[in-house]
């Protein structure tokens, strides 16, 4: 089994030449939640087109980016709106920034710029922007309305839907923000071109969880495209994107707030307990969300056929789609499982002083569970561990 290594890449790709079908590409959907409801829009072109925003005239606008967004596609949302330079807030790139400091950044420049309540902020980029707008907007003024256009394919598939927002602490990822729903998603595939290879990888592994997680249908067709999506395969996208939404929404509107213990949406976290204690041991700094949640599903499937929910040959599926998209299967160097124990202690599942996991119960169907054999679980550690990659 080939390794991949999880160090960052310092530079980004050229923009690659998409196979594109603007009209075949646009969905729509509508994520139900009252009062609160608002439409996701999905296909090529939609953010450099003005009819895209037709709901948002006559609004007071400011937009959040980060600087390597804002080199691509900043200048032509600024110009769909009808808005300027000195309307948008540009911050610096990463997972590091998600920051409270860069929060109060965010929000000393809104009181300068003396936006009222009625006004709405955009959030332009990945899932760093789109959760720390979100959270801007959910304490500004007591909460203005914000609007998603996510700019990465984790964050169309993940981050945008659902109205969770916030920024990290030192002790843990997600630990300070709100749920704040945005007013509109509009999810322009076209950006997908310029992700770096690592990026698009990253966001394939949110769009397997949702086929492992809730639609053994989607997985079958992963399975079947995953080259085509690697390609940018303009139709197989917004495609697995659509799907991918769609079963976001019906779980939001079963559960928007995850106030249900062990609830719809906990389902969402699929992978994400082993992921986010590979993210804080190696502090956010070398692996992409999305690289650690690949691992942590393939982990998820391991723990989930030892424990004899899943089978072997659907866990050992999981694992090589998780390798197929490029994605890590081995923790990072030196990473032991006492250090997945510690750190997977501290996760926001952990209820009454027990470990809540995802798991499998086949493929297509998770479950949140605390009542797992934890030998197994040590099982799995041991195994992931024991073939860590070598220290560099």
């Amino acid at each position: 089994m080939p390794e991949l290594s999880p160090a960052r890449s310092k530079t980004t790709s050229s923009v690659r030449s998409p196979r594109r079908h603007p009209e075949a590409t646009r969905r729509r959907l509508r994520v139900e939640l009252g009062e609160r409801s608002y439409d996701l829009n999905i296909g090529a072109g939609l953010l450099s087109d003005p009819a895209s925003y037709a709901e948002l005239r006559g609004r007071t606008l400011r937009v959040v980016t980060d600087v390597n967004v804002a080199a691509c596609y900043l200048d032509p949302v600024l110009d769909a709106l009808g808005l300027t330079r000195e309307h948008a807030c540009v911050l610096p790139a990463g997972e590091l920034q998600k920051t409270w400091a860069n929060a109060e950044e965010v929000l000393d420049w809104l009181l300068a710029q003396r936006i009222a309540r009625d006004g709405v902020l955009i959030a332009l980029g990945g899932g760093v922007i789109g959760d720390l707008t979100g959270f801007v907007a959910s304490i500004y003024q007591r909460g203005i309305a914000f609007v998603q256009m996510p700019t990465t394919l984790l964050s169309q598939v993940d981050s945008s839907v659902g109205g969770k927002t916030g920024v990290n602490h030192a002790r843990g990822k997600n630990l300070i923000g709100a749920f704040h729903q945005p007013i509109a998603v509009f999810a322009d595939t076209d950006t997908l071109n310029s992700l770096p290879p690592r990026e698009l990888s990253a966001g394939l592994a949110e769009v397997i969880k949702c086929a492992m997680l809730g639609d053994a249908g989607l997985f079958a067709r992963l399975e079947r495209d995953i080259d085509a999506l690697l390609a940018l395969d303009a139709v197989a996208l917004a495609e697995a994107i659509e799907r991918c939404c769609a079963l976001k929404a019906r779980i939001v509107a079963l559960d928007e707030r995850e106030s249900l213990a062990g609830g719809p949406r906990t389902l969402l976290n699929l992978g994400h307990t082993f992921g986010h204690a590979v993210e804080t041991y190696t502090k956010y700094e070398t692996w992409l969300h999305g690289e650690a949640v690949g691992l942590g599903l393939a982990m998820a499937a391991d723990l989930s056929m030892r424990l004899g929910w899943l089978k072997a040959d659907d866990a050992e599926r999981c694992i090589r789609l998780v390798e197929r998209a490029r994605l890590p299967i081995r923790p990072p160097a030196g990473m032991t499982p006492d250090d997945f124990r510690s750190l997977m202690a501290r996760d926001k599942k952990v209820a009454a002083g027990k470990l809540r996991l995802v798991l499998m119960r086949s493929l297509g169907e998770a479950v949140t569970t605390a009542d797992f054999d934890a030998t197994a679980l040590d099982a799995t550690l041991d195994h992931f561990c024991a073939a860590a990659l070598p220290v560099a």
